[in-house]
């Protein structure tokens, strides 16, 4: 009797593993296997990612499975390296580290899979077929741009302002992408000394936020706050991203911004709903917002297209060299989202619903 449970707990965890979509396998097997490999489930972006993913695939008849490295390197590997055991036929990889797939990647190569990079670009490797992204130069530009609708500097404000820079994690290759996008708009206004970095900190080398963490951003702007502005007003902040956002912000109020003074005027990216809360809140000035389910359609179509043997869509082939070759991609639009607008474009568009936030 005991073997005999044994064995039926077997075929119930192997049944369990099959129709989950975060470990085991989903959908059918008719069309294709497809791995889906994510870094984190910490933020609600990835996890959006991923389900949007799994989604769109199986209804079109694939078999997947998703897992999250939880933003260890090499869980990751580990986990790309069992969907290569398990006989996918696609590799869709939003990395950890964009260069320190090569190895693992050489076997997808050697077992004939294709791998597409998702929203960040993969380095340092040939064995990558497909990029899948938002025009991240672009998102720094829209960033900028917003810091200079916020200090009026587009309605004829001449300054100077005091600005603080933020980078996101020089781990990931779109970290560069968006730091040099806005600083394409920013720099001539700071060497004409319309901005002024007080800190005199430029450069991803010192303006990087390991890991985006939104604590790393808090801690740093604190040490900035202490040091540069205990006499002087901060007026802007280029941040990268909704969650390095919410830490600078909670530094910000520590010292009396958003209470006893302004809010400066802050940046940020993804649309998250921390983010878009605290722009309803009137802290947070502006988000860009990507939408994650015309990533994963992008995704899904260059997967169809080699499943039918047609050209895959590809709308890039100049701009994103991994430091082997120009990988073919496929550039999605972005949004400018702030007070003005952020209904029609989340609540309208259902990425958001008016029960996600809170009004009063």
């Amino acid at each position: 009797m005991k073997k005999v449970l044994a064995i039926l707990l077997a075929i119930l965890m192997i049944a369990t593993l099959a129709a989950c979509g975060n470990g085991g396998g989903g959908g059918s097997d008719d069309k294709g296997f497809v791995g889906i490999a994510m870094p984190t489930q910490s933020s609600p972006r990835w996890v959006n990612d991923g389900a949007n993913l799994v989604a769109q695939l199986e209804e079109l008849g694939y078999r997947t499975i998703l897992q999250y490295g939880e933003d260890v390197v090499a869980d990751q590997i580990a986990q790309i390296e069992d969907m290569i055991v398990q006989g996918v036929d696609f590799l869709v990889i939003a990395s950890i580290d964009g260069s320190a797939l090569g190895g693992v990647l050489a076997q997808a190569a050697e077992a004939d899979i294709t791998v597409i990079a998702y929203d960040r670009l993969i380095m340092d490797t040939a064995d990558i077929s497909f990029y899948t992204t938002f025009d991240n130069f672009a998102v720094g530009v829209m960033q900028a741009n917003s810091l200079l609708l916020g200090l009026g500097i587009n309605d004829g404000a001449t300054g100077p302002f005091n600005i603080e820079l933020f980078g996101g994690s020089p781990d990931d290759n779109n970290a560069f992408f968006f730091y040099d996008g806005a600083m394409s708009v920013l720099e001539p206004l700071i060497e004409d000394g319309t901005l002024v970095v007080q800190s005199g900190q430029v450069g991803m080398q010192q303006v990087g936020t390991l890991g985006w963490a939104a604590e790393t951003a808090q801690s740093r702007m604190e040490d900035l706050l202490n040091a540069f502005y205990a006499d002087q007003r901060l007026d802007a902040v280029l941040s990268p991203y909704d969650g390095i956002s919410l830490g600078i912000l909670s530094a910000l109020r520590g010292a009396g911004y958003g209470s006893e003074q302004d809010w400066p005027v802050v940046s940020g990216q993804d649309a998250t709903r921390a983010g878009v809360q605290s722009i309803i809140d009137g802290e947070q000035f502006a988000t860009v917002f990507k939408d994650t389910r015309d990533l994963a359609a992008a995704t899904v179509r260059i997967i169809e297209a080699i499943t039918n043997g047609t050209e895959p869509p590809i709308n890039n082939t100049t701009d994103y060299n991994n430091n082997v070759f120009y990988v073919p991609s496929y550039l999605l639009d972005i949004v400018h989202v702030d007070a003005t607008n952020w209904e029609v474009e989340l609540i309208d568009t259902g990425y958001w619903t008016l029960d996600d936030f809170n009004l009063s």
